[in-house]
């Protein structure tokens, strides 16, 4: 149940991460930078936070939930790796360290959802694994990924 109830959450958060970093983004003009602020640091935890503590502390229904094996060595490296996301833009965010860094642990979580994303997809076409965190979550790195391009490209037109 409470692996349902995170798996509700990271969804609910993100999407409630990019309406609000919308509002924010466009309260005066258009301030890119203030609206990544904001959202960068809760995307990645809600994301990478919430399902490294999930895999960790809840290792065997975790994986068996996405039809992945239990107990691998792998498992926990993975998400000790996304702990560290969401550790650092935590970090980050809280040392003000500017758009840069905000980008930077951004881009290496994003790119690491894109391409487990890839290997969900993969995994339920090769093996038929049509459980529903294998499934959604192709789709799911696509629809953050296009929430993010604007802000994104805006604010790395403002860098110098």
């Amino acid at each position: 149940m409470i692996l349902k109830i995170l798996d509700i959450l990271r969804i609910v958060i993100v999407c409630a991460t990019t309406f609000f970093g919308y509002q924010i983004g466009f309260a005066h003009g258009y301030n890119p930078e203030a609206q990544l602020h904001f959202m960068i640091p809760l995307i990645i935890v809600a994301i990478a936070g919430f399902s490294g503590f999930e895999g960790l502390v809840f290792a065997k229904k975790s994986a068996e939930i996405k039809g992945y094996e239990v107990g691998s060595n792998y498992q926990r490296q993975s998400d000790i790796a996304l702990l560290s996301y969401a550790v650092v833009a935590v970090i980050v965010y809280f040392s003000n360290w500017g758009i840069r860094a905000e980008l930077t642990i951004f881009f290496a979580c994003i790119f690491f959802f894109f391409f487990a994303g890839v290997n969900h997809a993969v995994d339920a076409v090769r093996r038929k694994n049509y459980k529903w965190q294998n499934i959604n979550r192709p789709f799911i790195t696509l629809l953050l990924i296009a929430g993010m391009i604007y802000p994104v490209v805006m604010a790395l037109k403002n860098l110098p």
